[in-house]
């Protein structure tokens, strides 16, 4: 099933399922304890970021050949930093580039993002796709100038400003995709493709990073997992290619669709 989260034209917000010509089937229930597609048929007027999470986990450096493009070690475990709730965006509302703790380095990272659906705990990766809801597109918007000298020496400081987490269009459930290591995943920049690669690259597989992730700690339904991001990143760019106001960025993966943003100035008055 593909699951959409939207406001209707009534103001309601709704999760809907797929339709033609933009209108969609109405869905009861909830995601966690299961959806009923019903007969109505509801107009949109605005898609939502398909989940509201109760945690975002990311992973970096989870592709051998971004690894290779920054010049870093593989790591030997999972890379791990957190995204605030703050930093979720839906489909088509804009990345806003920071001017109060400003950044001239604003960053795109194409990511899958898994969304766990049931309640683990030191998960076997045998049995960690068992927990997952589906799966959706993300961007990791990186300021790398707050991420990498003016973090504190961690990384969430850059990653996690308002806007910084896009996702949707859609969640996709986990029995359309019986394989989340074997997709294609890219990013294009005002149409240009700059980001092109397969899912089979990641250094620990999305069975692996949820086992790590539920070791002595809990995952709760709603958990966001962004699992790391392929090579052709701004930063490794020559010269750096980074994201400024009138940008649009689009993130695709295959059996997913497509995640679209532009980019502004943040407003700064109160």
């Amino acid at each position: 099933m593909r699951i959409m989260r939207c406001i209707t034209e009534n103001d309601l917000m709704v999760h809907v399922t797929d339709g033609e010509l933009g209108s969609y089937h109405l869905l009861s229930g909830n995601p966690y304890d299961g959806f009923k597609e019903t007969q109505a048929h509801v107009p949109v007027r605005e898609l939502l970021a398909p989940v509201v999470p109760t945690m975002i986990w990311c992973i970096g450096l989870n592709y051998k050949r971004h690894a290779e493009e920054t010049g870093a070690k593989i790591p030997e475990q999972p890379v791990v930093f957190a995204k605030g709730p703050n930093a979720v965006q839906r489909p088509g509302g804009p990345i806003a580039i920071p001017r109060y703790l400003a950044s001239e380095q604003v960053d795109y990272e194409c990511e899958l993002a898994v969304v766990i659906g049931k309640r683990c705990k030191n998960v076997t990766p045998e049995r960690a796709l068992d927990y997952v809801l589906g799966y959706t597109c993300a961007n990791d918007v990186s300021a790398r100038d707050w991420q990498i000298k003016r973090g504190g020496s961690q990384w969430s400081r850059g990653k996690t400003f308002d806007t910084f987490a896009p996702l949707g269009p859609v969640l996709v459930t986990a029995d359309e995709i019986p394989d989340p290591n074997n997709l294609r995943i890219s990013t294009r920049l005002n149409g240009e493709v700059v980001q092109d690669s397969n899912t089979a690259d990641m250094i620990f597989s999305v069975r692996e990073i949820i086992s790590f992730l539920s070791g002595s700690t809990t995952l709760l339904p709603g958990t966001v997992i962004l699992t790391g991001t392929p090579e052709g990143v701004g930063m490794a760019r020559t010269p750096p290619r980074w994201l400024a106001p009138g940008d649009e960025v689009s993130i695709e993966i295959e059996k997913i669709g497509t995640l679209t943003n532009p980019v502004v100035l943040e407003e700064t008055g109160a």
